[in-house]
């Protein structure tokens, strides 16, 4: 398998359609938002960027919808088990640290059923009193698990479930995936930061607050848009009044700013921990990025 992963706002659709031409490959993506049927403004799939090549993970939710790292592995696994046996080579492409690590890892989860009696115990907690909770059950290694009430809640939800299943905490013996070539699109900060900035601009002239109007005009909760973070969050709240939209546009680039640094620092431990991250130039020229790529696989 190869992968290109990198930070948001790098390129990464773009140089994985490329390589997956020069390899008969198809996308896989591992994007924890583009699973989502309607949400495409803020997620930014661009999905006229694949062309030809057959793509995969992408609007396979309703909207409203609560995926969960459970359902990816089993999907992902699914969709990949099945690229290989056509004979081609999955391209996994995505940004989310969690899901590229957990399928190099080859992990298997348990899936956990919702607890109502302790959600009942947790209602009505603070989200610090939660992040406390949580953090004395286990390492808060990913942020996205205390960015709201719910997800909190959920995450202390698994982590009861893991203490009284110790056996399915882990379902089968992980098995790493074999001969991985990960690429990290490479971005500087200074580029990094203006392609953020001009994006944002680009999908909110598109159309991005009338997406999320939609959303909630067809009846998806403003709470549950606000789950997804960051363009659903601060949308949703500029569209039900909440924020202004100067208000608005500074906080989401703020939060945009701050998500592609903590995916940085989440590749930067995935190095330590042992992966192989080939980072090549976001700006290197097309053939020269497929060449690169290239030399690293084994055909």
């Amino acid at each position: 398998m190869i992968v290109i992963t990198g930070p948001t706002a790098s390129g990464k659709t773009s140089r994985a359609v490329d390589v997956a031409h020069a390899v008969n490959g198809e996308v896989i993506s591992a994007d924890s938002r583009q699973i989502y049927c309607g949400m495409d403004l803020g997620t930014g799939k661009d999905l006229d960027e694949y062309g030809d090549i057959p793509y995969h993970m992408i609007d396979i939710c309703p909207a409203g919808y609560r995926y969960n790292l459970f359902e990816f592995l089993r999907d992902e696994a699914i969709v990949r088990n099945d690229i290989v046996s056509r004979g081609k080579m999955p391209v996994l492409c995505g940004g989310t640290g969690l899901y590229v690590e957990s399928v190099l890892k080859g992990l298997s989860l348990p899936q956990v059923p919702e607890n109502p009696k302790l959600r009942e115990q947790l209602k009505g907690l603070s989200l610090e009193e939660l992040a406390g909770m949580l953090a004395s059950m286990k390492a808060l290694h990913n942020t996205t698990d205390i960015d709201s009430v719910k997800r909190a809640i959920r995450a202390i939800e698994i982590q009861e479930y893991y203490s009284e299943h110790p056996d399915e905490a882990v379902t089968a013996v992980p098995h790493p995936v074999e001969d991985a070539v990960i690429i990290g699109v490479d971005i500087d900060r200074e580029n990094r930061r203006s392609r953020i900035e001009a994006r944002l601009k680009s999908r909110l002239a598109a159309g991005m607050a009338d997406e999320v109007k939609g959303l909630l005009d067809n009846g998806i909760s403003p709470e549950d848009l606000i789950y997804y973070g960051l363009e659903y969050k601060f949308l949703t709240l500029y569209v039900t009044g909440q924020l202004t939209f100067d208000e608005m546009y500074t906080q989401l680039l703020i939060a945009i700013h701050q998500f592609a640094k903590r995916q940085m620092t989440w590749f930067r431990g995935m190095s330590r921990r042992g992966f192989d991250i080939h980072w090549i130039p976001w700006d290197a020229e097309r053939c020269e990025f497929v060449e690169r790529v290239l030399s690293f696989v084994k055909l």
